[in-house]
């Protein structure tokens, strides 16, 4: 069983060993520890692993450990990583000859990395580079240890209670609930911690952490204004492309009377997207509703528990069914792509939907050994098309969908329209780059695949639809 505690770190010499040797005794693994005092001089992050009477132990010992503030100053930063077994306690010896050489630490981070060590940061305040010299020596014979150039350079944000402050104003922003503040505390932490760990400003993520919330909430209720087009395909058939500032688009296919959706959007906006809805389609929440949806994201699965029947592919109902399961979908199987996602779907109330609604119509092709292979075929009403899985250059489990008698194309995220973003979509879209580091998961992929989906068009004029910005007219010649 595993449990993140949030404390409140004592600023004095030993103040972690008291929680090492409360974990320890219990037999309780540490598996990750995030403590920065430039970012907050409070708030101690670990995650640890033990079983539930274990952990509910430590608790009870945890609220004796008294949290007293100590303001000395100190002149000399040296970060120092150890090279420890990944076992309970194995901290522990470092802490304690820390606290004989009564050293202050400003700075932790570790974090499990799938071998039988972790990689143990610390900060270290010193005064005395002779009084650092022999505890150096001492840490020798407990472990490898490095030292790393960190004098002088430690970041200064916010030397109040930051993560409370900050995770308070994102909650009051997206009205989040207690229960769901807390598990952002915790993620906005990873995050934090993952990009210090990569050598990335920390700052930057806050700011479009904050940047991302902000434009999510001010496109709510009365300010939800998505751009709405229609597009003639045939006399009996007509698109409906809804564009929301914040997320994937969401298109209604209407063909011979029958309606088939594809993608939703953000969770966030469900009464919005409702109430449009409704507008748009007398009768909509009384109906049998069918959505098929490109690609597992969480911008475009949000409203999926409003429909009635999902279409997919194999590999993201597969996805689906792990985030309903409470494992880790596609994305967060990703270590810097985790802390967004799982950011990103408390700020947008995101709820995985019932895995028995997902059909599965295609083949299920275990090596997809090309940019784009084809995997069946979809028809509705008068629109017939042939339907290619990716390799998973943007995410796993995406698909194609080609329509060669009416030239119009789905193409998921795989190709956009960049230049047809709204401003608002325009400012959205630049936020996921900077937390995920990139929106694709094998960016050089994704450009090959979509090098492949223009490569499969024939020869006219085309309709394509992405699944950010407008429809993309595209022609192609003899």
């Amino acid at each position: 069983m595993k449990k993140t505690y949030v404390t409140s770190m004592p600023n004095h010499i030993g103040a972690f060993l008291k929680a090492s040797k409360c974990f320890s005794a219990l037999g309780v693994n540490i598996t990750r520890v995030s403590y920065n005092k430039a970012v907050d001089s409070h708030t101690l992050f670990i995650d640890v692993e033990g079983t539930e009477e274990q952990l509910k132990t430590a608790d009870t010992e945890l609220e004796k450990i008294g949290y007293l503030q100590n303001t000395s100053d100190r002149t000399s930063v040296v970060l120092i990583e150890f090279c420890l077994k990944d076992v309970p306690g194995s901290v522990t010896d470092v802490l304690m000859l820390i606290n004989e050489f009564n050293f202050n630490i400003s700075y932790i981070s570790s974090q499990e990395n799938g071998t039988d060590y972790q990689l143990f940061k610390m900060g270290l305040y010193v005064d005395n580079p002779d009084k650092i010299s022999k505890f150096l020596i001492e840490a020798e014979k407990l472990c490898p240890v490095l030292v790393i150039d960190y004098n002088s350079s430690e970041k200064v944000y916010d030397n109040s209670i930051f993560y409370n402050t900050y995770v308070s104003g994102l909650s009051r922003m997206m009205g989040l609930t207690e229960k769901v503040r807390q598990e952002l505390l915790v993620h906005v932490n990873l995050a934090m911690q993952t990009l210090d760990e990569q050598g990335l400003s920390p700052y930057r993520t806050f700011d479009s952490i904050s940047k991302f919330a902000e434009l999510l909430s001010k496109s709510k209720g009365k300010n939800f204004s998505p751009r709405i087009s229609s597009h003639k395909i045939t006399d009996n058939t007509e698109i409906t492309l809804i564009e929301p500032p914040c997320g994937s688009n969401i298109t209604i296919i209407k063909s011979c009377g029958k309606l088939l959706f594809v993608d939703t959007g953000y969770a966030c906006y469900a009464n919005e997207m409702r109430d449009l809805l409704n507008r748009l389609i007398p009768g909509f929440d009384e109906s049998e509703k069918t959505i098929l949806v490109t690609h597992a994201d969480v911008d475009h699965c949000g409203l999926l528990p409003m429909f009635d029947k999902v279409i997919a592919s194999h590999r993201t109902a597969q996805c689906l069914k792990n985030e309903h399961d409470g494992a880790n979908g596609y994305r967060e199987q990703n270590p810097l792509h985790r802390p967004y996602i799982n950011i990103c779907k408390i700020l947008t109330s995101y709820n995985p939907v019932n895995p028995q609604k997902i059909d599965t119509p295609w083949d299920n092709k275990e090596n997809l050994c090309e940019s784009l292979v084809q995997i069946g075929f979809f028809d509705f009403e008068e629109l017939h098309f042939e339907v290619y899985e990716g390799q998973g250059g943007h995410l796993p489990g995406e698909i194609v969908l080609i329509d060669y008698t009416h030239h119009i194309a789905f193409t998921g995220d795989i190709y956009i329209n960049m230049h047809g973003l709204t401003p608002e979509q325009a400012e959205y879209n630049q936020y996921a780059p900077i937390l995920m580091t990139s929106v694709d998961t094998d960016p050089s992929l994704c450009c090959e695949e979509r090098k492949a989906i223009l490569q499969r068009l024939g020869v006219g004029n085309w309709q394509i639809f992405g699944a950010h910005g407008f429809k993309k007219d595209y022609c192609v010649n003899l």
